[in-house]
């Protein structure tokens, strides 16, 4: 297990409408090609890429040391610091019991810019990507405003993006931040990077919600999040301008028939999280399709939506090997989905080329290493799989870190490269938050 090297300030200490769901399986069942999506990679060797995270430090003596950390990845898998990483942001992180969310840390398409949270001091960092070496450098006026309590999420629709704040205050995570709610809000991202707040844009949620994520719609139009302390699904409509309009039937509960019996709202004993609730979201690449991580039950539930008006209709759930299904993601393709498993830091993979309202488990495979797994994301070639860790015990660097899996390109199942996990520290309570490739 390679420790990641100790540098900079803040580690000093320890440093569409119309088709139906039954009427699109057929077109998927022909041919029974698996990476059909990344055909320009098939007979290429795996290129290397970069691969960001966010360190999450909080406030020490005052000082914001909160950073996104960057990687080398060779061809073979193995990650190296680059050389000057890593990249101050301006703010600052949380401790480990802000960790339950997705999107920290993202890139626009392009992968020239890339935006991350200061959820410990109410900021967005933006920074440009050096093309050549993958630097990372502040655009002017970074960080900004998130305009709520508690940054946890990301989304980017063309050039506005959504910000969602979890109004949990980090130096008091048991009580809520006062004169605030938990909201949904944007930004207009201008050419140079700048975020300028768009006027009426914010939609606020229950003070108890603990919203977790700002999943965009493959085309733009829609916004999916979902509020984990109350067990509430959410669907908006993304009006000219950026402002949200909630879809019909949003929000809605969790259904309670794949739960206990009257569970929905009763916590998981020993927490207060309801156990119908769930936690990652993914929108399927091709179909109106969202995919949610039922992490109380251990099962990925189905949903399918309306592409222009986001109204959801739950289909299914099916089963999931692992321990408390969290975040998700699949390939271009949609022929397979991967999920992370903290409870047992395994990943599970399916195949959802047969039939994409049925995934079908084929694999579930143990990381290296302590900790449990969280974030992930494939590479632009889809030859591998990066997964964020993050520790059991928030005083300690052991189980934070970056893991690295190799894509079998015949079958879509996952090998962890021997050098992995790369080892990242923790400060003051820090775990490693989101993930970006390119």
């Amino acid at each position: 297990m390679a420790l990641l090297p100790i540098t900079g300030k803040a580690n000093r200490q320890i440093r569409t409408i119309g088709f139906t769901i039954a009427g699109f399986t057929a077109t998927l069942l022909m041919g029974g090609l698996l990476i059909q999506g990344a055909d320009a990679y098939r007979d290429r060797p795996p290129t290397t890429g970069i691969v960001y995270t966010e360190s999450n430090i909080p406030t020490e003596n005052g000082e914001n040391e909160n950073t996104v950390l960057g990687f080398q990845r060779d061809a073979d898998g193995n990650l190296t610091p680059l050389p000057t990483s890593p990249f101050p942001t301006g703010g600052a992180g949380i401790t480990a019991a802000g960790g339950i969310t997705q999107q920290n840390v993202i890139s626009n398409p392009e992968h020239t810019r890339l935006f991350a949270v200061n959820a410990g001091s109410n900021s967005i960092a933006v920074f440009d990507i050096n093309q050549k070496d993958g630097s990372l450098s502040p655009v002017e006026g970074s960080p900004f405003p998130s305009g709520g309590v508690n940054p946890v999420s990301l989304g980017l629709a063309k050039d506005v993006l959504y910000v969602v704040n979890r109004n949990k205050d980090p130096k008091n995570p048991s009580q809520d931040a006062s004169g605030s709610l938990p909201n949904y809000t944007a930004f207009q991202v201008t050419p140079k990077g700048r975020l300028i707040p768009i006027p009426g844009s914010t939609v606020s949620d229950p003070t108890d919600a603990r919203p977790t994520q700002a999943l965009i719609s493959r085309d733009n139009h829609l916004l999916f999040g979902l509020d984990r302390g109350v067990g509430l699904l959410r669907s908006f409509q993304i009006l000219r301008g950026g402002r949200l309009q909630e879809s019909p039937n949003s929000p809605q509960l969790l259904p309670a028939s794949e739960f206990p019996s009257g569970s929905s709202p009763t916590p998981v004993p020993g927490s207060s999280i309801p156990q119908a609730t769930g936690l990652g979201l993914y929108v399927h690449p091709k179909l109106p399709i969202l995919y949610v991580g039922f992490f109380t039950i251990n099962r990925l539930g189905v949903y399918s939506f309306n592409p222009v008006t986001g109204e959801l209709t739950f289909l299914k759930t099916v089963p999931n090997s692992g321990q408390l299904v969290c975040w998700l993601t699949t390939n271009r393709a949609g022929t397979r989905l991967y999920t992370s498993n903290p409870g047992d830091n395994s990943i599970s993979v399916y195949d959802i080329a047969k039939d994409p309202t049925t995934p079908v488990e084929i694999q579930n495979v143990k990381l290296n290493g302590s900790g449990g797994d969280a974030n992930l994301t494939l590479d632009p070639t889809e030859s591998f799989l990066q997964v964020v860790s993050q520790g059991a015990s928030p005083n300690i660097a052991e189980g934070n870190g970056l893991h690295v899996l190799k894509v079998n390109p015949q079958d879509g199942t996952v090998s962890e490269v021997s050098s992995s996990p790369l080892s990242l520290p923790s400060v003051n309570g820090s775990v490693p938050l989101g993930i970006v490739a390119k």
